[in-house]
């Protein structure tokens, strides 16, 4: 890592106020590792490594940890995105991020509130790894584009043209945030209506152009192809009424941010349902049924 304004000469601290400064900047650490990967499981990969990495520098060198730590896991997460994209190519249906409970985690919550949403996540997956990575720290923590090129090797008009681009790519797709509270009642409603099969009742919650997306990654029953159109959707959560929903209890989440809920048959947790709604309606329905995905909400809805 190139030399940068946050490192001073001293002698090195010890591995107790080394683990002592980690752990208070940890939540940023995995704040941009999830937001770059969508993936509980590779960001907390990604912590470890950048304490490794910690651990084996020159601590005395560093006048600003969190600048330093910042580095790391950004440089690590591009690294590792574009790695991540590779499998992507070859899984099995529609790929959802990996849910985290956000009411178990609020510190991995920004101010803003509503870039953790899966609809965004998915957003960021339009992005290069350098455009995600500075969207990322400019949008989500609010770092000054100067800092931002510094993190990224880069210069201040560069890093200014990616924030640019990505928002080009984004924002037209973007929706005004939609209160919790009406995003709880359209879920509520959406349920109760997928369970008692009531067809028209689905169909008026949905938008025209609403997409329902099914991840099962080879390992459940689930749709392999995003489904598209009000009446396909609502047909299809009609169809799958009358088997889908038998035995199952659920529990309430906040998942990124979001209401959620945790599917769970005979005690054992097997799915995570959410929707993305706007001032029309469900715009997105995600089914994330891949048991291996779910358990960063399995855990914390079990301690």
């Amino acid at each position: 890592m190139p030399q940068h304004a946050w490192r001073t000469t001293a002698r090195p601290p010890g591995l107790d106020e080394a683990l002592a400064v980690f752990a208070e900047h940890r939540p940023r650490i995995f704040g941009i590792a999830y937001r770059m990967l969508g993936s509980v499981v590779d960001a907390e990969d990604l912590v470890q490594e950048v304490w490794i990495r910690w651990q084996r520098t020159d601590r005395a060198a560093v006048r600003e940890p969190a600048a330093f730590l910042a580095t790391a896991a950004t440089r690590l997460a591009i690294n590792a995105l574009q790695s991540a994209r590779a499998r992507r190519e070859a899984y099995v249906g529609p790929w959802l991020p990996e849910p985290i409970d956000t009411d178990a985690n609020p510190e991995v919550l920004s101010e803003r509130g509503d870039d953790l949403g899966f609809a965004f996540l998915l957003l960021l997956e339009r992005l290069s790894p350098r455009e995600r990575a500075a969207y990322v720290l400019r949008v989500a923590f609010d770092y000054p584009y100067a800092r931002i090129a510094e993190i990224l090797d880069s210069n201040e008009t560069s890093v200014r043209k990616l924030v640019s681009r990505a928002s080009a790519h984004l924002e037209d797709e973007r929706h005004p945030p939609v209160p919790t509270g009406r995003q709880r009642l359209l879920l509520e409603a959406f349920l109760d209506a997928a369970r008692s099969g009531d067809l028209a009742k689905l169909e008026s919650l949905l938008t025209e152009d609403v997409v329902s997306l099914s991840d099962g990654g080879g390992h459940a029953q689930a749709a392999r192809f995003p489904l598209i159109g009000r009446e396909r959707v609502a047909k299809f959560v009609h169809a799958v009424s009358e088997w889908f929903w038998n035995d199952v209890d659920l529990t309430w989440v906040q998942a990124n941010g979001q209401p959620a809920v945790l599917l769970s048959a005979f005690g054992a947790p097997f799915a995570v349902i959410a929707v993305n709604v706007t001032s029309d309606g469900i715009d997105r329905v995600f089914w994330m049924v891949n048991a291996e995905k779910i358990g960063a909400v399995v855990d914390a809805v079990g301690e």
